[in-house]
């Protein structure tokens, strides 16, 4: 594990522009790569037995797609995984639809959430359910879509969720909570097309 005074030094400094940005990046997830595998460990737990993508592999993709995206900064160590998590996301969604293309009109794949959602019936959803109802939350409630998808794929506290979104934490409580209900009915109606 990193110390967080080295990772809060290295996000300053490319907040600021100082040094060599592509080396700092490498020197960030460098420093996080533990907890990002912690993170993407968590989340292929939640996936199907014989999931061909493996959490190094996810965590290469996502350092891949981050390391090389010159347009982001991180405010801080919250805001990091954050971007993380939506890319941990895409990269999943992407290797279901590659997946899903390979077999050329087979059934979708299935995706296990332990994050259970009150309400319904199994935890098990489409990987394509899952992130069609995160796009349509957004829409309905962009912060309750932001907080689903922090609690979901980067498993955040919700005092760092609080702290990333610049708001209370009894008002993440109250996002988490319409979601986890808007959630539960959309899936519930998807899970039975």
């Amino acid at each position: 594990m990193s110390s967080a005074r080295e990772v809060q030094d290295i996000l300053q400094d490319l907040a600021t522009g100082t040094g060599e940005t592509l080396s700092m990046r490498e020197a960030l997830f460098s420093r996080l790569y533990d907890e990002l595998n912690q993170m993407a460990r968590a989340l292929m737990r939640r996936e199907r037995q014989d999931h061909t993508l493996r959490p190094t592999a996810l965590v290469h993709e996502v350092y891949a797609r981050l390391v090389e995206e010159r347009q982001t900064s991180w405010e801080s160590r919250a805001h990091f995984f954050g971007v993380a998590a939506r890319a941990m996301r895409q990269v999943l969604v992407h290797h279901a639809r590659r997946r899903k293309a390979v077999k050329r009109g087979a059934g979708w794949n299935r995706v296990t959430l332990t994050e259970n959602i009150p309400g319904s019936s199994s935890p098990e959803f489409e990987v394509f359910a899952i992130h069609d109802a995160l796009e349509k939350l957004g829409k309905v409630d962009e912060r309750s879509g932001q907080v689903a998808e922090l609690r979901l794929f980067a498993g955040l506290a919700h005092r760092d969720i609080a702290y990333l979104l610049g708001v209370s934490t009894r008002t993440v409580e109250g996002d988490w909570a319409f979601a986890r209900r808007w959630l539960s009915r959309e899936l519930s109606g998807a899970s039975t097309q």
